[in-house]
């Protein structure tokens, strides 16, 4: 099982991507994630997609197809989602000149997020939720794992909080699962 990780955060010390670290380290067996950065990803430009996709919007859709599922670690910017996360479902809920469909339609995200604040990512994880859902991908509705305070549970870049761990893993376990019933379902 081939999951792609995403990180809404460009951020080095980003807690959104050593969630995502964690989530390596978590996956139950079976489970490959692969992390794909958004470092250079462009902001969305019709004019531009008309052109032909850069590439890194080429390396992007070619990477979500590619995913049985997405693992996306949203960060919450000002009580919604961030702009980076935003852009990339932007040029993955389209098509673009290669393709018939868009790499999201029909793809199951399962979405984590840590935040030095008391809720989490309540808010950007139901933004991202209505977007992903009028993108066309199916999103889960098992748990949130919402990290909270993020900077007393994530030190040096490590998830270091045990019980969060021990979340992570069960949230990971349940993705799996989720994601071998639709399987059988195709």
């Amino acid at each position: 099982m081939n999951i792609l990780g995403i990180s809404g955060s460009l951020r080095q010390a980003s807690f959104n991507t050593a969630l995502l670290h964690a989530a390596q380290e978590l996956a139950p067996a079976g489970m490959n994630i692969q992390v794909h950065r958004l470092h250079e990803l462009p902001l969305f430009d019709q004019d531009v997609e008309e052109q032909g996709d850069p590439p890194a919007v080429e390396a992007l859709k070619r990477a979500i197809e590619q995913a049985d599922g997405l693992l996306l670690a949203c960060p919450e910017y000002n009580g919604g989602i961030t702009g980076v996360l935003k852009n990339a479902v932007d040029w993955a809920s389209r098509s673009g000149k290669a393709r018939k469909q868009a790499p999201l339609a029909g793809k199951t995200v399962c979405i984590i997020g840590a935040s030095p604040g008391i809720t989490g990512t309540v808010r950007a994880q139901d933004q991202l939720r209505l977007v992903l859902r009028r993108a066309g991908a199916r999103t889960e509705p098992q748990g949130d794992v919402l990290v909270f305070q993020a900077h007393t549970k994530i030190i040096d870049g490590r998830l270091a909080d045990e019980r969060t761990r021990d979340a992570l893993g069960r949230h990971l376990q349940g993705f799996a699962e989720r994601l071998a019933a639709t399987a059988k379902d195709f």
